[in-house]
């Protein structure tokens, strides 16, 4: 017996939305995905105390690093602070926990950043 179209368009539409899904199914228990593009770590705006106009961008793939890494924040800012995160906070990052580190002291004053995955 064979697929009439219309059963053929539904089982498309449930392999589709199967697809668009990737949360779902078996596999890693880990809760944060570090493939697709989906995933962004940082900091901005009210996570950063005292801001204005500092941004830290955590790639996806440093998530996974074995060594200490260091970042720029100068965004729009005119000036820059570092911050370090160490492969504790790295991996506390890509299990899905929020991470709060200060910055290194610039122009007299350094910032609290809470850092988080969405």
């Amino acid at each position: 017996m064979g697929y009439t179209r219309m059963q053929f368009v539904q089982a498309l539409a449930g392999i589709g939305a199967g697809l668009a899904l990737p949360g779902c199914g078996g596999g890693s228990d880990d809760p944060a995905p570090t493939t697709g593009g989906s995933l962004s770590c940082g900091a901005s705006g009210a996570a950063i105390s005292g801001n204005h106009g500092h941004v830290l961008r955590v790639p996806v793939a440093d998530l996974d690093s074995t060594v200490a890494v260091v970042y720029s924040i100068v965004g729009t800012a005119d000036h820059d602070h570092a911050v370090t995160l160490s492969p504790a906070q790295l991996a506390q990052l890509r299990a899905g926990s929020t991470v709060t580190v200060t910055s290194s002291t610039a122009f007299g004053h350094e910032h609290q950043l809470d850092i988080a995955c969405t």
